[in-house]
């Protein structure tokens, strides 16, 4: 048995299994608390991970960390989430703690991994995985194998800058299609036509979602508005997709991968409303040839994908 580990900004979670797309047979989840910070984090990794590996007789375990990691070193690099993270040999304190050799993978990679093997993706020899969420991460992988684990960022799509304009390492993919995007545009959006006078009926439901006050306003507010026909919600997915098809036809353009999986919370919205517009703009931005030589589906896996994809890992190792 095998047990991977999530390391996230507001969750840790635990399973282990045979890292073979099984179902997990033993599973735990614990709430990140911010304020006490990595060593809050590692307190419950070492807690909860003694029991599972004296209970399941675990081999070895490995890690989906969210942030930037030297993956062939077993170090993290930092978390923008979580402070007392820096230069963290997270592989040797683990094997230190728990008493199993430890492999370390960044948490999109895992999930890109997980999708490759046991996912929508599992037929595919290439594939690129982009999760869509508070933030934009990418995962390549290539006949099962992660790429990129001996350098300090791979597949890194969130981060693009589109446009010569994007002189700022802050003017993004990321900060214009995740969640966090779509929230900010909406609102200015909004003001902009309380200033001009304009009474929609699109308006009037979104100021009842948020109590009146458009600095609430939440992304998933802004997702079930459009899932109720709100057209201004839309078109603001419309927007969004539009950036993020563009960074995915560079990647196609570059890498040529057979498959894109999308996951995240923002792509939950569906069909209609996140793919359609989605799968629209990446057949206008890539490189004509390959229109036709790649797919485009939805994650599989759901919230598990980055735990399967560390038991994927620790088995591989």
């Amino acid at each position: 048995m095998f047990l991977g580990i999530e390391i996230g900004g507001t969750k840790l979670q635990f399973g282990v299994g045979k890292g073979d797309g099984s179902d997990v047979v033993a599973f735990e989840r614990r709430d990140v608390d911010i304020a006490r910070g990595g060593q809050g984090i590692r307190d419950q990794i070492r807690e909860v991970g003694r029991e599972l590996v004296a209970k399941h007789q675990i081999e070895r375990a490995a890690y989906g960390f969210g942030g930037p990691i030297f993956g062939s070193r077993g170090i993290v690099q930092t978390s923008h989430q979580v402070a007392g993270w820096d230069q963290f040999p997270l592989s040797e304190w683990t094997q230190q703690e728990l008493g199993v050799p430890t492999k370390l993978g960044n948490d999109c990679d895992v999930a890109a991994l997980a999708e490759a093997s046991f996912g929508a993706a599992r037929d595919a020899r290439s594939v690129f995985y982009v999760t869509v969420g508070t933030g934009i991460g990418g995962g390549l992988v290539i006949d099962r194998q992660i790429h990129g684990t001996d350098r300090p960022a791979a597949a890194e799509i969130g981060h693009l800058r589109p446009g010569l304009e994007a002189e700022s390492s802050k003017q993004t993919v990321e900060s214009l299609a995740a969640g966090p995007g779509i929230a900010h545009s909406t609102r200015q959006r909004l003001q902009a036509m309380l200033q001009a006078g304009e009474a929609t009926r699109d308006l009037h439901d979104f100021r009842e979602r948020c109590g009146g006050d458009f600095t609430q306003l939440t992304t998933k507010a802004i997702g079930e508005a459009a899932m109720a026909g709100n057209q201004l919600a839309k078109d603001q997915y419309v927007a969004a997709t539009r950036v993020l098809g563009w960074g995915i036809a560079q990647l196609i353009t570059l890498v040529a991968p057979e498959m894109v999986v999308v996951g995240g919370g923002v792509s939950l919205v569906g069909e209609e409303i996140f793919f359609v517009p989605l799968r629209a703009a990446v057949q206008q931005y890539v490189f004509p040839p390959l229109r036709d030589a790649y797919r485009l589906a939805p994650a599989e896996l759901g919230e598990s994908v980055v735990v399967h994809g560390a038991l994927a890992l620790a088995r591989s190792a």
